[in-house]
């Protein structure tokens, strides 16, 4: 795991790509390759994890960059997780976003996602006495 590096703004191949969301079973995304590789060109910024030349992590953001942002993916290879990759990309999102006002994350609900985003500086929306929509 020591190998590994985190890039910015490469967006990989598409088998890579397709290869890192059907390891986490994100079939949502897969079930349309063209619409995933448009969604990636598209994005604020990507990040990815690499060990040598396999793909291991990738997260990105969509929004204005300045007053919003909405972190779209954090994913990990499943044989990859547990070594503190996911928390390496909140950081550097943080980082890069300093002083954007809202940073914006919509994840299943579980206790192991509640416990790595709490751990990781996120706050429940129901403790800013909003209410969140979406369709």
């Amino acid at each position: 795991m020591n190998n590994i590096e985190i890039k910015d703004n490469l967006i990989p191949d598409l088998s890579s790509v397709l290869n890192l969301y059907n390891d986490v079973t994100w079939t949502a995304y897969t079930s349309n390759p063209q619409q995933l590789e448009n969604a990636l060109n598209n994005s604020l910024k990507v990040w990815t994890a690499w060990d040598n030349d396999l793909l291991v992590g990738l997260a990105r953001v969509v929004g204005d960059g300045h007053t919003i942002i909405y972190i779209q993916d954090i994913l990990i290879l499943e044989s990859y997780q547990g070594n503190g990759l996911g928390s390496q990309f909140i950081r550097r999102i943080f980082n890069d976003y300093q002083d954007v006002r809202q940073i914006v994350l919509l994840t299943d609900d579980t206790e192991q996602n509640i416990r790595f985003y709490e751990k990781n500086g996120f706050t429940q929306v129901s403790e800013y006495n909003a209410v969140c929509f979406m369709k």
